[in-house]
């Protein structure tokens, strides 16, 4: 199958062969100008008036010191035989030209050291470029260009098919058809996918230490709850054995509350700092490198174009047909030179940019990752050898305790809880208040018939008046006690009713 990428070192003009030097971050490209790459054979035509498509164009002169390889970092593109002018094509990164900052991709060559182009060829511009001495003196006309004005439709589309293949492999992309730009010796990705990584390693040890504290906060809840409870007994026991025995049993116990709390407040700190380094370092270069993102696929779809326009004007040069814009000037052309360098200069500072924060993270995830581990398991050591020194005291238990003197002194809070039905009981009370109703009812009237005859059974006993009681206003406990009914009856003697009798 087909590989439709096109790596980025091809997307510059397709009649130039291009030198790859390698470097740690963007490839830097070198143009090889050679007799080959020359368009040869063709008459030289008429040129149709220039179409500027709205942009203005300014003239300027610019001296430029060559370096120690007799260059000063451009790459021409037009000229004779079929567009009327030349103009540059792309400024390389580190050179003369760059440092010096004037010209700029899409600007057009005028003279070269006070010698007129027109009409020439790159091939013999590049000749006269290079048969200077130490200086270049070129004249230019500036292209004024709207980056908006260039990123169409079509760029749009590019960047958001880049966008898509950016996470799909090289044969699914092939198998779809899908032709892109590539960058060479991205070492940006791998870094990308190891700052993911870490993600995930601080957000896993910051949920396992936050784990950790809430079971020990619940285990520190329950040995507090049980010092308390044996503090309590030890105020309210009798016995001063069992009483210090309870006192120092608590106390052991709110030391090892202390230590407990003492651990959680020295490893809080070090999941702070963890937790800044999860959510606020690492979003933010994230942040950066979404900016980095979008900024490298817009820069890889003005690639993209290039290329595609490149490929347009090596077949109509195959077929010996002109193309109006190339005859035109070639101003479409030009202003997708400039917004593609535009867009390089835009993505190579986030690229900085985001190499510069990942490397403070990665220093910062070396440095202080060994030492934050290192005081998390600290802590929790001087905790459980706290607690060892809590509890490696002289034997407190068993403990006698006597439970006949002491075992009913202790005040209990617990409500107490009826064994019986409340409704039952009601209706038990109901049934003896109308039989005791019933009973007085007929003694009433007894005691009305035998009112009119009243005769002493013994005459001999002196008389005694008493006041009857109010049975209506007694409660049920009083009335039983008034009548003398006991729970146990009582034996009574016959002879000491005798005796009372006498």
């Amino acid at each position: 199958m087909e590989d439709n990428s096109v790596p980025l070192e091809k997307m510059v003009g397709p009649e130039m062969d291009f030198l790859q030097l390698n470097t740690p971050d963007v490839p830097i490209l070198v143009q090889q100008i050679s007799e080959e790459a020359a368009f040869e054979g063709f008459e030289t035509s008429t040129y149709y008036r220039e179409n500027t498509l709205g942009m203005t164009v300014t003239s300027g002169s610019v001296t430029i010191k060559k370096d120690e390889n007799n260059l000063i970092g451009i790459s021409i593109g037009g000229g004779a035989p079929l567009c009327p002018c030349l103009y540059i094509v792309q400024i390389f990164d580190n050179t003369a030209a760059s440092r010096d900052g004037t010209l700029q991709s899409g600007d057009e060559l005028v003279s070269v050291n006070g010698q007129s182009v027109k009409n020439k060829t790159k091939v013999e511009v590049a000749k006269m470029i290079q048969a200077a001495k130490d200086e270049v003196i070129i004249h230019y006309n500036k292209l004024h260009a709207d980056p908006q004005q260039g990123k169409s439709l079509d760029i749009v589309l590019k960047k958001m098919k880049h966008r898509l293949v950016e996470n799909m492999s090289s044969s699914t992309a092939d198998a779809l058809g899908l032709s892109r730009a590539i960058l060479c010796n991205d070492t940006l990705v791998k870094k990308m996918q190891e700052l993911q990584d870490t993600e995930f390693m601080y957000k896993g040890l910051v949920d396992h230490c936050k784990r950790v504290l809430h079971a020990n906060m619940e285990l520190l809840q329950t040995i507090k709850a049980m010092g308390d409870v044996f503090a309590s007994l030890a105020v309210r026991e009798p016995q001063p054995r069992a009483s210090e025995a309870f006192r120092l049993f608590g106390e052991q116990h709110r030391n090892m509350e202390k230590a407990g709390l003492d651990m959680i407040q020295k490893v809080k700190p070090v999941l702070s700092d963890m937790g800044t380094y999860l959510h606020k370092a690492i979003p933010d270069t994230r942040l950066t490198v979404k900016k980095y993102a979008d900024a490298k696929f817009e820069y890889l779809a003005y690639c993209l174009k290039v290329k595609e326009m490149d490929d347009e004007e090596c077949g109509y040069a195959a077929l010996q047909e002109p193309i109006y814009r190339v005859e035109t000037g070639n101003y479409e052309y030009r202003l997708i030179l400039r917004c593609r360098q535009l867009a390089r200069t835009r993505f190579a500072k986030l690229r900085a940019d985001v190499l510069i924060k990942m490397e403070l993270l990665d220093n910062k995830h070396v440095q202080q990752l060994g030492g934050q581990l290192v005081r998390i398991i600290k802590a929790l050591s001087e905790m459980h050898q706290r607690h060892l020194e809590a509890l490696a005291g002289p034997a407190l238990f068993p403990v006698e305790v006597d439970l006949s003197n002491s075992a009913f002194q202790y005040k209990s809070t617990t409500p107490v809880v009826p064994m019986f039905n409340e409704d039952d009981d009601d209706h038990e009370i109901d049934q003896a208040e109308e039989i005791t109703d019933s009973l007085y009812t007929i003694n009433d009237k007894e005691v009305a018939d035998d009112s009119n005859d009243f005769t002493p059974l013994l005459p001999d006993l002196p008389e005694t008046t008493t006041t009857e009681p109010n049975y209506d206003e007694m409660d049920n406990l009083t009335l039983l006690s008034t009548l003398c009914l006991n729970d146990s009856p009582r034996k009574i003697d016959e002879g000491d009713l005798l005796t009372n009798l006498d």
